[in-house]
């Protein structure tokens, strides 16, 4: 069997976590329409009679780091590329960006089995826009291929799966066969109620706020979770609650129905609001909130 780990990189909001949820046929990542929903490494376990692939999906590589935030997301991003077989990078449509030329330089350094995988494929409408590309693509790196995908409606997904699956070293499965995240159950569920801050706040507050997981209890027919919403400021918290608490209902009760899912059990979910004031630029706090280096 071919087994083995590859790194997911690319620009934030590209699509890494959306082409990770549907290559394992699971959601692990939490995504969102804001780049950098992504904050920690996440490890996805795809295991198939082929072999096993162990996908590593990370923050986006971006260039500002202006708090200690960005600075944290850049250092788990970087760090994805140490210890991993291959390396897919994902890139959003057929231009380069500035930021691009910081990313051939890592893997030139990294000197790993490189995949270019040009999403969002189905929004091109011109074939010969889309050979150009992978022409001038090969002329900038040697890739071990190119390929067009749409992580979102699941094009060519298959043969990327191929492509990896021969680009692997022989091995045998490095996790049990019904593993797929070596996450444990609270961190996804925190994720998830990020995840549906996120997506509701998202005008607001799309970085200013964070999860923190306080009590889980596993019981016999249901799961109770409490968790703390930290945000920096006292205006924060309003937007987060809401008028009458309307807000934090509908983030709890959306939150709440994909953890069923994901545990397979019923849960009954407790939020709070807290203020943590500047914690998105203070190294001691991102530590005390779960932000440290993986």
């Amino acid at each position: 069997m071919n087994c083995g780990y590859v790194a997911l990189i690319g620009r934030p909001n590209v699509g890494k976590s959306t082409l990770m949820n549907h290559m394992l046929g699971q959601k692990i990542s939490i995504t969102s329409r804001k780049p950098q929903t992504t904050r920690h490494r996440i490890l996805g376990i795809n295991t198939k009679e082929a072999g096993q692939i162990i996908f590593m999906d990370s923050p986006g590589m971006h260039k500002v780091e202006k708090k200690a935030l960005n600075r944290y997301l850049n250092k788990t991003a970087d760090n994805v590329l140490f210890g991993v077989d291959v390396v897919v990078w994902l890139i959003d449509g057929l231009s380069w960006h500035e930021y691009d030329d910081v990313i051939f330089k890592k893997l030139e350094r990294a000197g790993l089995p490189v995949v270019l995988a040009v999403n969002k494929v189905d929004k091109v409408k011109e074939k010969e826009a889309l050979l150009t590309f992978f022409d001038e693509a090969k002329n900038k790196y040697p890739f071990q291929e190119i390929l067009p995908i749409s992580a979102l409606k699941k094009t060519n997904l298959d043969e990327l799966e191929k492509v990896l699956f021969n680009l692997l070293p022989e091995n045998d499965l490095i996790y049990p066969v019904d593993q797929i995240t070596d996450r444990p159950e609270r961190f996804l569920a925190a994720e998830i109620i990020r995840e549906k801050l996120t997506r509701r706040l998202g005008d607001e507050l799309p970085y200013s706020l964070t999860v923190e997981i306080e009590r889980y209890e596993e019981l016999a027919n249901i799961s109770k979770i409490y968790a703390v919403i930290w945000v920096e400021r006292s205006s924060q918290k309003n937007i987060v609650i809401g008028k009458q608490g309307e807000m934090l209902k509908k983030v709890g009760s959306d939150a709440r129905v994909d953890i069923e899912k994901l545990i397979s059990q019923k849960v009954y979910l407790q939020l709070w609001v807290k203020v943590k004031k500047g914690w998105a630029n203070n190294e001691r706090a991102l530590q005390s909130l779960g932000l440290k280096d993986t």
